[in-house]
């Protein structure tokens, strides 16, 4: 029997715009409270302060606005579930664009307050069916908002483990959409349907070749709650890891996603 053909994955545009707000008033709301001594710490990012990741939040908010500046592509050149395995290219770009940000811009919270400004008016003008000239390849504003919830969601993350006690909240659309769209990359990268991966309460998908399960409890399926999950995709912890730490329970032959697995780096 062939694979079923997986629908593309919807996502509300109005919700998600309200997500990507929420999440980015989270975090410069725990930005706010940080000291000094706090800003200078290090982080999981190579060699970046909390202060050049917190900067680096509002770059990927920023990203939005800019393209709105640019020239309308003539069509999407990338699907939603293509983004995250373009980005990589841009690392050195992005690594580079972080420091002089910091740099520029001692002041965080004028820094966060002109980046929600200019999305705010950039959205009131522009449709979801906007393409949008995006460094990664051209894809539809709607679908770009939607990657924005991951880089919030991931780096709101990264602050959390950089800053013992910061406890920055996630708002729960943003994590839902994270969650989901990393987890149907998964499906894509490793199509099949032997094994289901869940990551309750978000996301459910199959992948991996393999014999298909049709009905029934499948006989490989793999189970983890949604940090767990996006820091899997990101590379933020291993997938040995993630299994001695009893993060992830994988049962079945073809549950053994360390070879997929990360997404993103």
């Amino acid at each position: 029997m062939p694979p079923a053909k997986k629908r593309t994955r919807s996502y509300d545009p109005v919700k998600i715009q309200a997500a990507v707000f929420a999440q980015f008033g989270n975090v410069r709301q725990a930005v706010r409270t940080l000291t000094p001594e706090q800003l200078a710490l290090p982080t999981r990012l190579g060699d970046w302060t909390v202060r050049e990741l917190a900067a680096h939040v509002t770059m990927a908010v920023e990203t939005v606005s800019r393209n709105l500046d640019r020239d309308e592509p003539a069509k999407p050149e990338l699907g939603l579930t293509d983004w995250p395995f373009a980005t990589a290219v841009r690392a050195a770009d992005i690594d580079d664009g972080t420091r002089q940000l910091a740099e520029a811009n001692p002041d965080l919270d004028t820094l966060y307050d002109r980046t929600e400004e200019r999305l705010a008016e950039k959205l009131a003008a522009a449709p979801g069916t906007r393409v949008l000239a995006a460094r990664t390849g051209a894809m539809t504003l709607a679908d770009y908002l939607v990657t924005r919830t991951v880089e919030l969601v991931v780096h709101t993350d990264d602050l959390n483990a950089a800053v013992p006690g910061l406890d920055i909240p996630y708002d729960r659309q943003a994590l839902a959409a994270c969650t989901r769209l990393l987890a149907d990359a998964l499906a894509v990268k490793a199509p099949g349907g032997s094994t289901e991966v869940r990551v309750p309460p978000y996301a459910v998908v199959q992948c991996v070749e393999g014999p298909r399960h049709t009905r029934g409890t499948p006989p490989n399926v793999v189970e983890t709650d949604p940090l767990t999950w996006i820091r899997l995709a990101t590379g933020r912890v291993s997938w040995a890891q993630a299994l001695e730490d009893t993060k992830v329970s994988a049962s079945g032959e073809r549950a053994d996603l360390s070879a997929h697995l990360p997404l993103m780096t």
